[in-house]
């Protein structure tokens, strides 16, 4: 019998042509031998020729025809399938539409926005002005930089950071609205690094402070401040960890990875339920996204004592303690496995000699609860008020006993006065002397010049400075010394005065 060959296509396919001796007739099995070539698995397409070599190519007619009737004999498994033709070219298809997103996740992210809109415009930002003698202009000797601050009382009560109005001469509050009001001082703690400032305003939103000792690490939080001077910037984060030592003996302070800058500084971290967890204080300078605030429940404590008092009246114990490590523990009799603070010194006469604690004693429990480092007994001790009583289970030469210390004032000193809480020099006006001298560029001219600035004066915290030109005085240009001391006698004056090479405004006033 003739061998095939391929040759003829079905829609790009090879499929086998008939004997020539055939070709006027096609008969059943060649329609079918014809219709399923194509779809005969490839390893059945092997056989074997003439000299028992396996090779590939087009089956015998009777191979073939046995594949074909197991084929039909598996009719229905290829009832709903066609065979594969060649693809055409594929067409040009649209980009596919954007899905809406989740509604879980829509609603999270409108309950940010909530968030941030109804905290916001109890979030302030504090611009302090201090000394600076390099200066060449008063927008360069006046402005440190800026801060963050929240008010916690409808009457204009301002909580920060102590170290952004540090060394200030002159503070000021800038509202959301836009409304500025010069601040004074009610007080401050350097020890949790928290001030409170004052302004003179009605019916101001304020925060809420949160239960932080009940914060969870992992859930979400909020920043809002003023970072490089752009207020009321929002990021989100969420509380990487609590109790982290810091620089200030607190030592408790709340760690977050939501984006923290200079400015930020005494702005409100602040959970989903709009309340504040922390007062945002310091970065770790090495590293990104590690960033530390005073809980609020410090911080509520310490603002309140600020407002009422001025300062803050601290408990002192009077002990030295370290944590008991496992070599520690290893050679104290009764001493735990883990846990537990030791003490290392008592000084005479103290709340702790009163208890008759001794060095060498473990606390094991304060107030009920279970002391896993030292850090929870000086922590708790810095967060109770003078004069209350703590109980205390220890262990000494490996027997247990409780005693009961009465906390007192510690009597910490005053921090240093700051120039903004200085009495303004009201004598001699302004505070400014004028002398005269002659335009370098126009010997017939005489220019009026500032000729000294007195301490705490307006001028002086206005950033005036011995040897400004004046260049024009409440509208009056190039104007004498009498033109001046005349303008000032309505108690205020707009002066424009030149530096070097700048010029500015200055707006002075008596108090």
């Amino acid at each position: 019998m003739q061998a095939y060959s391929v040759g003829d296509t079905c829609k790009g396919r090879p499929v086998p042509r008939h004997p020539p001796a055939n070709t006027g007739r096609r008969t059943f099995l060649g329609r079918l031998l014809e219709f399923f070539a194509p779809i005969v698995p490839k390893p059945l397409r092997r056989w074997k020729n003439a000299q028992g070599s396996s090779v590939e190519g087009p089956m015998k007619p009777r191979v073939l025809a046995t594949c074909v009737l197991m084929l039909a004999a598996s009719a229905p498994a290829f009832a709903q399938t066609k065979p594969q033709l060649p693809a055409a070219a594929p067409a040009a298809t649209a980009a596919p539409a954007v899905k809406a997103a989740p509604a879980e996740l829509k609603k999270l992210s409108e309950g940010m926005a909530d968030v941030a809109e109804k905290v916001s415009p109890s979030v302030v930002q504090v611009e302090v002005t201090v000394a600076n003698d390099s200066a060449t202009k008063p927008g360069e000797a006046g402005k440190r930089g800026v801060g963050s601050g929240v008010i916690f009382s409808a009457d204009g009560a301002v909580l920060t950071n102590n170290h952004v109005i540090e060394d200030a001469k002159a503070v000021s509050i800038k509202l959301k609205d836009g409304r500025v009001f010069a601040a004074t001082l009610a007080g401050r703690d350097p020890q949790t690094d928290l001030a409170v400032l004052k302004i003179d305003a009605k019916n101001l939103p304020t925060v809420t402070f949160a239960d932080s000792d009940a914060a969870r690490v992992g859930e979400i939080v909020l920043a809002i401040g003023s970072p490089l001077g752009l207020s009321h910037t929002v990021t989100m984060g969420v509380l990487s960890a609590k109790g982290r030592g810091g620089a200030n003996p607190a030592e408790d302070y709340l760690q977050t990875d939501a984006s923290i800058n200079a400015g930020n500084s005494g702005g409100p971290l602040v959970n989903i339920d709009g309340k504040v967890l922390g007062i945002n204080t310091q970065t770790a300078a090495k590293a990104q996204g590690i960033s530390l605030s005073v809980p609020a429940n410090m911080a509520k404590r310490v603002a309140e004592q600020l407002l009422k008092n001025g300062k803050v009246d601290r408990a002192w114990m009077g002990v030295g303690l370290q944590d008991v490590t496992p070599q520690l523990a290893a050679e104290i009799a009764g001493a735990p496995s883990s846990g537990g603070a030791l003490v290392n010194a008592v000084t005479n006469d103290s709340p702790a000699a009163k208890a008759h604690l001794e060095p060498g004693d473990i606390l094991t429990s304060i107030g009920g609860k279970n002391v896993k480092e030292a850090q929870d007994i000086i922590r708790e001790v810095f967060q109770t008020d003078p004069g209350k009583v703590l109980t205390f289970e220890v262990i000494r030469a490996g027997k247990k006993y409780q005693t009961k210390v009465t906390l007192e004032s510690r009597k910490d000193p005053a921090p240093a006065t700051l120039p903004m809480q200085r009495q303004v020099n009201s004598q001699g006006g302004f505070g400014i002397t004028l002398a005269e001298k002659t335009d370098p560029s126009n010997a017939k001219q005489t220019l009026t010049e500032v000729g000294a600035v007195a301490t705490d004066t307006p001028a002086d915290r206005a950033g005036l400075k011995a040897g400004d030109t004046i260049l024009e005085v409440d509208g009056i240009k190039m104007p004498t010394k009498a033109q001046v001391t005349e303008a000032s006698k309505d108690g205020h004056m707009l002066m424009r005065l030149k530096r070097g090479s700048a010029s500015f405004y200055v707006a002075l006033k008596k108090p």
